[in-house]
């Protein structure tokens, strides 16, 4: 079978070849794409990057990309979104905009709007009031809110969902009013292949000092001062991680196979 070709979207924010190497070594067939119209012909799309949101979002409104990545997603084609290309899957961030310390401000950079909320800074202290290194650096555990995927697993189905507070829409073109659940498998737990092999508690690295916002979504944490999302699902195959699977070794490995074992059966 011919290996997938998957977009490794490039909106100026680095780490680009790191990515692409792990794809290629999952058996994939990476390439680094700004153009939308690259984008539009993948069999997949990788969201990756390391910076601040509201820069981000800019630069890829500038470069014609959310329209596309987001028609993409609607459309069912596979997606990563990794580290800051998890965040940008939500409606808002903080980072970078020009009230960072607000997080109900109305000035937050607005996120591709896949999913609901606003990504907000991670605090420095934990309910106890002990203190935490923040930005977040180095290896941490990841437990799953989600069974391994089996042979067995039922059709997908979408369950909806209220996201918390008023959501504005207009910028929601092709992708349905409700926020879908990951897939349920036949006993009625939920299953997520991408973590399929890699057990619950198993440690990837991370660096990041802002955190997405908890839902139904969610299918993997980590604590760090506080417990947040660290891995997500949207519908069947589009995922977003907060950890960077190309620098996790061995447990990054096989996440990059199973998402690209996805995109084949896509």
């Amino acid at each position: 079978m011919t290996a997938p070709r998957i977009a490794v979207v490039d909106y100026r924010k680095g780490n680009l070849k790191s990515v692409e190497r792990g794809i290629d070594a999952a058996g994939g067939d990476a390439f680094i794409a700004s153009d939308p119209a690259a984008i539009v012909r993948a069999d997949a799309v990788v969201l990756p990057g390391v910076g601040a949101f509201a820069d981000a979002a800019a630069t890829m409104e500038e470069l014609g990309q959310v329209g596309v990545v987001r028609e993409r997603i609607a459309a069912g084609v596979p997606f990563l979104g990794i580290c800051l290309g998890m965040h940008l899957m939500f409606e808002e961030g903080v980072e970078g905009a020009p009230q960072e310390d607000d997080e109900a401000s109305t000035h937050n950079a607005r996120g591709l709007a896949v999913l609901p909320g606003v990504v907000a800074k991670m605090p420095k202290q934990d309910e106890q009031g002990l203190f935490y290194k923040v930005p977040h650096v180095g290896w941490n555990t990841v437990h799953l809110r989600c069974t391994q995927q089996t042979d067995g697993a039922a059709p997908a189905k979408r369950v909806p969902h209220e996201p918390n507070g008023p959501v504005d829409r207009s910028c929601e073109s092709g992708l349905p009013s409700d926020w879908a659940l990951p897939r349920p498998s036949a006993d009625g737990s939920e299953t997520c292949p991408l973590f399929d092999g890699i057990p619950s508690g198993t440690y990837f690295y991370f660096t990041h000092g802002f955190v997405a916002p908890s839902g139904p979504f969610v299918v993997g944490e980590t604590t760090h001062s506080v417990t947040f999302p660290s891995a997500v699902q949207y519908g069947d195959v589009a995922f977003g991680v907060q950890f960077h699977p190309e620098k996790s070794s061995d447990a990054g490995a096989r996440l990059l196979r199973n998402f690209v074992s996805i995109v084949k059966g896509a």
